[in-house]
C-alpha cells in the first residue's frame, strides 16, 4: 500500500456494515494507509464525484433487496446525476442474508451495478457476506480485504 487515502463509504441500518468498515480502517491505518470514514446518510455525492483516491463500500441490504433507507437519496442522486466516474476506482463490501436469497446483498450489487454503469473501476472482485452463515462480517470483511484489495491499492 502507498501512502494515498481510501474513502470508505458506509450505508448501513443496523451498524454493521460500519463495524465492519471500522476494523478495515483500522488495519490500514495500522499499516500507513490513512482512511476517511463517511457514513452515506451523511455525505453528499460530490464526495464521490470529486475522490481522487480509491473508495471502499461497505453497504447492507434492507427491505426487499434495496440500498438502506439512509442511502436511498444518496443513490437516487448519483443514478439521476449519472456522472462520469471513469476516475474512480472502487472496492465493494456487501452485506446480505442468504435466507432472502432472491435479493441476496442486493444493497451491495446495486451500488456495484450503478459505479460499473457511470465507468468506475472495481478494485477485485465485490465480497458479499452471508449473515445466515454465522460468520461476523467484520471478521469476514478484514479477511477479504488483506487477501485481495490491499495490495491493489
Amino acid at each position: 500500500m502507498d501512502s494515498g487515502k481510501l474513502l470508505i463509504l458506509v450505508a448501513t441500518m443496523t451498524g454493521t456494515a460500519l463495524m465492519a468498515a471500522e476494523d478495515i480502517a483500522e488495519y490500514c491505518n495500522e499499516n500507513n494507509l490513512d482512511t476517511d470514514i463517511i457514513e452515506i446518510d451523511n455525505a453528499d455525492v460530490d464526495i464521490l464525484i470529486n475522490a481522487n483516491n480509491p473508495v471502499l463500500i461497505c453497504s447492507s441490504t434492507y427491505g426487499q433487496g434495496d440500498v438502506p433507507d439512509s442511502a436511498q437519496d444518496f443513490y437516487n442522486k448519483l443514478k439521476e446525476l449519472s456522472p462520469d466516474l471513469s476516475h474512480i476506482r472502487y472496492a465493494l463490501f456487501g452485506l446480505g442474508d442468504m435466507t432472502y436469497r432472491d435479493t441476496f446483498a442486493y444493497g451491495g450489487k446495486k451500488f456495484s451495478d450503478l459505479l460499473d454503469s457511470l465507468n468506475a473501476t472495481k478494485i477485485g472482485d465485490p465480497f458479499y457476506h452471508d449473515a445466515s452463515d454465522g460468520s461476523l462480517p467484520e471478521e469476514v470483511a478484514l479477511e477479504w480485504f488483506t487477501k485481495n484489495i490491499k495490495e491493489q491499492l
